[in-house]
């Protein structure tokens, strides 16, 4: 196939604008991270070297916001506790061209991050998602691959299947996406929220595989397997009332219709037989579930309008903020050769 000679021309044009017409902008949460956070810092630094490094202190007990201005880092603090609130204060704060979220743990490869915005600028997408490639068994723990496994699939099932890994927390965005996202979640179910955000909205994004490590020596995971994966369950739910209300009302008038059709069966045979309908308490349930079943039906209705009104008022506001910027992205100092940290896996737009 010949090349695209207008794609040439903004390719050509591209390479020629200056570096620093694009703000880019390493986003990092932390919590008592003080083992890993100057490490990362500095390791970002090295990667992007032209890129600001906020880190956001989440109330650390430790000293995590003194060694992340030692490294070099724009250092915020954040009071209220939870990874959503420290993104939401993040986005809100923070104003740049490109966006590059990722943890404080030094868990993900800082120098994949030149990749992820060169994809995301050439393709011209909103977000770019580091799906974690397991490097070691201590990294990624049995229970939180089983319950990624088990969200991604519940997410690509009720929203739509574009990602293999919805809850990595390493992912670049455009300026569109940041300014777009409502940000309601409080703690780790965040990033349930900025996947469901792109499928909704049918952004077009890309999912990219990166290494993921152990956490370093003193460093210790903040997230509960239990606690965190049901209120991450949760916010599946809540989305899907939200964002799909008319399956999840008429999934749930099947229910009670099916559990009233289970009651009627007998008390049918039984009248046919007789005449008589002698358990009158059943057969008032029986219709008290069949008249909820309907009602559930007809507020799935009502508010999947409500929804779709919702869902074209944040496309138009989506739409009203600058597209992602069609430039090279940074590289780093002294050029390395090319690495097989990264590969990206797909790109839908």
């Amino acid at each position: 196939m010949s090349p695209n000679p207008v794609h040439e021309q903004l390719n050509a044009l591209a390479e020629a604008w200056p570096r620093d017409a694009v703000r880019v902008a390493v986003l990092l949460p932390c919590y008592n991270e003080e083992a890993a956070i100057g490490q990362v810092v500095r390791s970002f630094r090295e990667a992007l070297p032209e890129a600001d490094i906020y880190v956001y202190d989440n109330a650390s007990s430790d000293r995590t916001g003194e060694v992340a201005a030692q490294a070099g880092a724009r250092v915020v603090r954040e009071t209220l506790r939870g990874k959503g609130n420290v993104v939401r204060r993040m986005f809100a704060d923070v104003d740049a061209d490109i966006y590059v979220l990722a943890d404080g743990d030094d868990t993900y490869d800082a120098a994949a991050a030149p990749k992820l915005i060169e994809t995301l600028c050439r393709e011209q997408l909103d977000m770019v998602n580091a799906a974690r490639r397991n490097t070691s068994d201590e990294a990624y723990r049995r229970g939180h691959r089983f319950g990624n496994r088990l969200f991604t699939t519940m997410v690509s099932t009720l929203f739509g299947k574009r990602f293999d890994d919805i809850l990595s927390g390493y992912r670049v965005f455009s300026r569109r996406f940041v300014k777009s996202f409502p940000a309601l979640a409080q703690g780790f179910e965040i990033e349930t929220e900025l996947t469901v955000h792109a499928l909704e909205l049918r952004m077009p994004v890309c999912e990219v595989q990166t290494a993921y490590k152990e956490r370093p020596e003193g460093s210790e995971s903040k997230l509960s397997t239990f606690k965190d994966g049901f209120r991450i369950l949760m916010t599946i739910l809540r989305l899907t009332k939200e964002e799909r209300p008319l399956p999840f009302f008429a999934g749930a008038g099947a229910i009670l219709a099916f559990f009233s059709i289970l009651l009627a069966v007998p008390l049918l045979a039984t009248y046919i037989e007789t005449g008589l309908v002698p358990r009158l308490p059943t057969a008032v349930l029986v219709c008290g579930l069949m008249i909820l079943a309907f009602l559930s039906l007809a507020c799935g209705f009502i508010l999947d309008s409500v929804a779709l009104g919702r869902r074209e008022l944040k496309r138009l506001h989506y739409l009203h903020l600058p597209a992602p910027p069609r430039l090279a992205a940074p590289k780093r100092q002294s050029e390395p050769r090319e690495s097989a940290s990264s590969t990206p896996v797909s790109c839908a737009g």
